[in-house]
């Protein structure tokens, strides 16, 4: 898929066939979030790769909004350190979310879907995931094969109009 269809392609996937990821896409996908730019080259991040039935059920527990970790075939903990200050937490998240990205749109180009969440319960994250206690798990995103449809560019995306969103110059 080309870059622009995958941008284009990319939806939160939130069921997913039972059949697994490859350990290469997985891999290639994980990589992306390790290419991702970071503030004065600090990369906030480690990633956790879950392929384990158990734990993927364990770590559905952990946010309201973590459900679907339970049926994917595969689920990446984004990992980072705590924040000395308020002003690297502020960066650190943008970098983390620019990760995040990375590897969402590389899996929608390899026709994988993922869906992020974030973590609510730190503690039992971090002990499921065997955390460092001077890091925290910022998001989980799930990874697998849509179960609805396959990922294809989407040409009436659910969007604010762009003639509204976009400014020139001025608000």
């Amino acid at each position: 898929m080309e870059t622009w269809d995958a941008v284009r392609a990319r939806r939160n996937i939130r069921t997913y066939k039972p059949e697994g990821v490859a350990d290469d896409d997985l891999l290639r996908i994980v990589e992306a979030g390790w290419r991702s730019p970071s503030a004065k080259n600090r990369q906030p991040w480690d990633f956790v790769i879950v392929t384990d039935p158990v734990q993927l059920q364990e770590l559905s527990t952990v946010w309201a909004g973590a459900k679907h970790i339970a049926s994917a075939p595969a689920a990446i903990a984004i990992v980072a350190p705590e924040p000395p200050d308020e002003r690297r937490k502020v960066v650190d998240q943008y970098d983390l979310g620019q990760a995040t990205m990375a590897m969402a749109i590389t899996a929608a180009d390899l026709g994988i879907g993922t869906a992020h969440s974030s973590v609510g319960e730190q503690d039992r994250a971090c002990e499921i995931l065997g955390v460092p206690a001077d890091h925290f798990v910022a998001y989980l995103l799930g990874v697998g094969y849509p179960a609805d449809r396959p990922l294809k560019p989407i040409s009436k995306p659910d969007r604010r109009p762009f003639d509204e969103v976009v400014h020139r110059g001025r608000w």
